[in-house]
């Protein structure tokens, strides 16, 4: 997979992300990112730049999922390189080697912090920061010029808000975070499903699904907003969370067909959300389901732990699933 490092002052391509990611969730939102992208475009006087952006040229949605959680993957992959390059030649400008001069701000949950990865650092305490997780693999790649890694294990919307934004600031140039999961009861599930009977985990991945849409966004616009308020020049990176489960997969044991692909629904729902309320926020999603794809648990090959002890490793990713999951998501759209 071919990541696309793109100059800060690209307001164009910028616009253009924002365009892609924001196709499939609504019409308003399609509007409101292409009408960004058009004045984007007049600005900088790159009108031939804008026909790359055209919604005619763009799939609804990636032709071989039915959920919002694969609008980031490598399906429009190709068209962000093609329009990069573009840029590029048209302007005559270099693309960065490395991100010195940023300083990055890693917030979230477990999924940010690396929970399942191994390797914590010793202040991190419960909170548990991996050496392994991909915000760390990132600073040890791209010498940002300051880091501050804030994620911690069962965070939520709120606690993220109350006790990781100090890490912001002005100079603050780019944020990552992952948030919600638990906002909607993430371990409840998996523990319901795990230990209940079908009817009982499909009832409960349910209840979490009304949570996702009808309680969560409020939540994420108000985390965003502080995000927002108090990193205003910053680039944000939401990133999204992996379908757990290959159907039909290798699994002989263990949650039914139907729990599984209720999971794999709740995620997908997790994920427009996200996807939404990112695009909405000016934001760019990074979904992690493509890179993800053929490393789920019951696919042979897992990225991600299944029952574990200890018991919080459990359905979070493993160190390969960092380096070969979230850290490719976020590298795309750092």
């Amino acid at each position: 997979m071919r990541a696309v490092f793109m100059p800060r002052n690209f307001t164009v391509l910028r616009a253009c992300r924002r365009f892609i990611y924001a196709r499939s969730i609504d019409d308003r939102t399609i509007l409101r990112a292409y009408q960004t992208t058009f004045r984007a475009a007049i600005t900088a006087g790159y009108r031939k730049l804008l026909k790359t952006c055209s919604p005619h040229e763009l799939p609804t949605r990636p032709p071989h999922f039915e959920g919002l959680a694969a609008m980031s993957v490598r399906t429009f992959r190709a068209s962000l390189f093609t329009l990069a390059i573009a840029a590029v030649a048209a302007l005559g400008v270099a693309q960065p080697a490395s991100a010195a001069g940023e300083n990055y701000v890693a917030l979230g949950d477990s999924y940010s912090s690396g929970v399942g990865a191994g390797s914590y650092t010793s202040e991190s305490g419960d909170c548990k920061r991996s050496t392994n997780a991909y915000p760390y693999l990132w600073k040890n790649a791209n010498a940002p010029s300051s880091f501050a890694f804030v994620a911690c294990s069962g965070a939520t919307t709120t606690s993220v808000s109350s006790g990781q934004l100090g890490a912001l600031s002005s100079s603050t140039t780019l944020v990552s975070v992952t948030a919600g999961g638990n906002d909607v009861g993430f371990a409840d599930v998996m523990q319901t499903c795990v230990l209940q009977s079908e009817a009982t985990c499909v009832s409960r991945v349910n209840t979490a699904v009304t949570a996702i849409q009808n309680s969560l966004p409020g939540k994420l616009d108000s985390l965003y907003t502080g995000i927002r308020s108090r990193a205003p020049q910053a680039h944000v990176v939401v990133l999204g969370y992996p379908r757990f489960y290959k159907l039909s997969g290798t699994c002989i044991a263990g949650l039914t067909e139907a729990e599984r692909g209720a999971i794999n629904n709740a995620s997908d729902v997790l994920n427009g959300v996200l996807a939404k309320r990112a695009a909405n926020s000016g934001f760019t999603f990074s979904s992690v389901v493509d890179e993800f794809t053929g490393h789920e648990l019951c696919s042979g090959d897992a990225w991600i732990h299944s029952v574990s002890i200890p018991v919080t490793n459990s359905y979070h990713p493993k160190a390969i699933g960092q380096s070969g999951g979230y850290l490719p998501a976020f590298r795309s759209a750092a």
